[in-house]
């Protein structure tokens, strides 16, 4: 006879949603990986970091440090059916062990604070492709326009406020009837859109010289060692990694669903994705004489200015930006749900009010990122360790929080998990034939990926920087 505990765990796994088929499993997991990281910082960050050479690093970074990660994330999510923090107390380890998850919520509002600013800047670019603004602009004009599109100061304040509303709309709906039913409209139509703007970038004038530069492979690029620390903490941001999203999004999971599975097509249908967009972009930043190392502005300077030059260019100009505000939206849905699932779990609120005091927080000091977003900027004359409040958001997440945090879970489930509780768990109770897999999985996130994660943190911090450029120099 079940006791009186027991009756209540139950009857609150029954309440708790989940998503309701494997196929909305994978565009949920999907929409939360694939986002702005995809269309607007990998680019520009395969543009300030050399091209081919750092895309071959990230790809290494995502095979032996993200999957891994994501795996153990998804694992602990459903495993326990709990939120970013409260998966730990249910795992019954040290409390130690729960600060993984504390990090976690706070790169995801660390996240959404300069995200939700972003966001906002492209839709913005929706409207003010919708309403003609970019006819027949020349390269100064569209400079000019996302100059004064970040600069503000109340018009990027308003825009960030919108993409926070819609998210927290979607949110407060729940996971089937809102993130869901978004994820699953909008994930496939995200692939057509790109597709679209691939053809049509192709068939510029130079298109070689971007794909040249988008898929060579120059060593010599490797030699200043942030690069490859700007590779793990892309791997990280653009899967939703180390933000407790995928612990998350992984507790609204179907018995059924194959984890390892899921894990492998978010992963390779991220990087398509990616690369598609630098397919997007490249062939125009090189047809139209442009710097790929222009930065953050790569995406708002090069679409409008190729689009405005071709037949039709309104309207797949709408279609680019109409693609890179379902990314932003999907993503942040994912980030702001890691907060709320804490808050109504954790703190016993109401959807709704979790939702409306998660936004609060992201909106108002969200405005900081947003004023300081550049150097014209209200705030942009504010250093914080010789970085913008915007960067400093970006650098303290993605190249502090989430890396330790995925180091801690890799040494969690490597060394103090039991193996066979995490093979009962991934076969999902033996009924499917992984173990091979499963084996791979486990000797990988046991010994290899934290030795990269410690070995690249290490070197962020200048401790093995000697070691690091001696090895480079062989090259």
């Amino acid at each position: 006879m079940e006791n009186d505990g027991t009756k209540k765990k139950n009857l609150d796994l029954k309440k708790r949603e989940t998503f309701s088929t494997g196929f909305a499993v994978f565009f949920a997991t999907l929409g939360s990986a694939v986002g702005l990281g995809n269309i607007w910082k990998f680019p520009y960050l395969i543009g300030t970091n050399g091209g081919g050479a750092f895309l071959l690093v990230y790809i290494l970074c995502v095979i032996f440090v993200g999957l891994p990660v994501m795996i153990s994330e998804f694992y602990i999510g459903r495993k326990t059916r709990s939120n970013a923090i409260g998966a730990f107390e249910k795992l019954k380890v040290n409390h130690f062990w729960k600060i993984i998850g504390f990090m976690g919520v706070l790169s995801a509002f660390l996240i959404m604070f300069f995200y939700s600013c972003v966001g906002g800047w492209v839709y913005s670019y929706v409207f003010k492709a919708l309403s003609g603004g970019f006819k027949n602009i020349t390269p100064d004009g569209v400079n000019q326009k996302f100059l004064t599109t970040v600069v503000g100061p109340i018009p990027p304040i308003i825009w960030q406020a919108i993409v926070i509303i819609v998210v927290s709309i979607i949110i407060i709906l729940g996971v089937q009837k809102g993130i869901e039913k978004v994820t699953k409209t909008l994930m496939p139509l995200l692939f057509v859109l790109i597709i679209i703007c691939d053809i049509r970038a192709l068939t510029l004038p130079g298109a070689s010289q971007g794909l040249r530069f988008l898929f060579n492979i120059d060593f010599s690029k490797l030699k200043d060692s942030k690069v490859i620390l700007s590779a793990l903490g892309l791997a990280f941001f653009k899967l939703s990694l180390g933000m407790g999203t995928m612990i998350t999004y992984g507790s609204y999971f179907t018995k059924d669903n194959n984890m390892m599975y899921t894990s492998a097509k978010v992963a390779l249908s991220d990087t398509i994705v990616s690369i598609l967009a630098g397919i997007a972009i490249f062939p125009v930043v090189f047809s139209f004489g442009m710097e790929p190392e222009m930065g953050p502005s790569l995406l708002f300077v090069t679409i409008p200015l190729v689009f405005s030059k071709i037949p039709f260019g309104s309207v797949l100009l709408v279609a680019f930006f109409v693609l890179a505000s379902i990314a932003a939206t999907t993503a942040m849905i994912s980030m702001m749900e890691v907060p709320v699932a804490y808050f109504t779990e954790g703190l016993k609120l109401s959807r709704k009010k979790a939702v409306i005091i998660t936004s609060s927080i992201v909106l108002f000091i969200g405005i900081f990122a947003t004023l300081s977003a550049d150097k014209s900027s209200v705030l942009g004359g504010v250093a914080i360790f010789g970085k913008s409040i915007f960067d400093i958001f970006d650098y303290i997440s993605s190249n502090i929080l989430m890396p330790i945090g995925g180091l801690l879970l890799v040494l969690l489930i490597g060394w103090f998990l039991k193996k066979d509780d995490i093979q009962y768990e991934l076969s999902n109770n033996q009924t499917l034939n992984n173990s091979k897999v499963i084996s791979v999985y486990y000797t990988i996130t046991k010994y290899i990926t934290p030795i990269l994660l410690l070995i690249v943190f290490l070197n962020s911090l200048g401790v093995l920087k000697p070691i690091v450029g001696a090895i480079a120099k062989l090259f």
